[in-house]
């Protein structure tokens, strides 16, 4: 797309049932969504078929490899530290801030769509509105139950980080009443124009 959003922003929804890859469609739903709106460099260079980040050395980069787990989430599969120490140091760029929002933006998306289907039966929808300063991301589902994070969830043991992984990325999130179940939103700053 790379016109400019208009100031009243744009809307894509997808409508959902059930939790067989529901993770992965909206993944790939949302880095579509992303690259339209010019919140992925145009070659999307570092993004496989489900949006999230390939291996990859490019420009001097390196980035954690992740693959499509059994429950339908996202597996850190390699690291490479002395690359990633290089980085540290380099300039960050325009492609290399969009690259790490749009990460931010689908780890968010995976974290809401997995905590419906793990908390929920599933999500119905998914809806992203964008605008020049901001995404919001919502997750509407059937329960009526909002979401807390566990107390004192112990960092070693895995699961009930959900809401923490979301509370450090997105800017602002919550949870609303809809219809007999509720919408759980999160809003992610856009990046910064040069």
């Amino acid at each position: 797309m790379s016109a400019a959003l208009p100031a009243q922003g744009q809307t894509r929804r997808l409508v959902l049932s059930g939790t067989r890859g529901v993770v992965g469609r909206c993944r790939d739903f949302s880095a579509t969504a992303l690259a339209d709106w010019d919140w992925l460099p145009p070659d999307g260079a570092g993004y496989g078929p489900h949006g999230g980040p390939h291996d990859a050395a490019e420009n001097g980069t390196a980035r954690v490899e992740f693959a499509p787990d059994e429950y339908g989430g996202w597996d850190e599969r390699s690291w490479n530290e002395s690359a990633w120490n290089e980085t540290l140091d380099a300039p960050v760029t325009w492609d290399d801030e969009r690259r790490a929002i749009a990460e931010d933006v689908l780890m968010v998306v995976s974290e809401l769509v997995t905590n419906a289907c793990l908390h929920a039966g599933g999500p119905l929808e998914l809806v992203l509105h964008c605008t020049p300063d901001r995404l919001r991301i919502e997750v509407t589902d059937a329960s009526p139950v909002p979401p807390r994070p566990r107390p004192h969830a112990d960092p070693a043991v895995p699961g009930g980080h959900g809401l923490v992984v979301l509370a450090r990325l997105a800017r602002d999130w919550g949870s609303v009443p809809h219809g007999s179940g509720k919408t759980v939103w999160a809003e992610v700053a856009a990046p910064r124009r040069p």
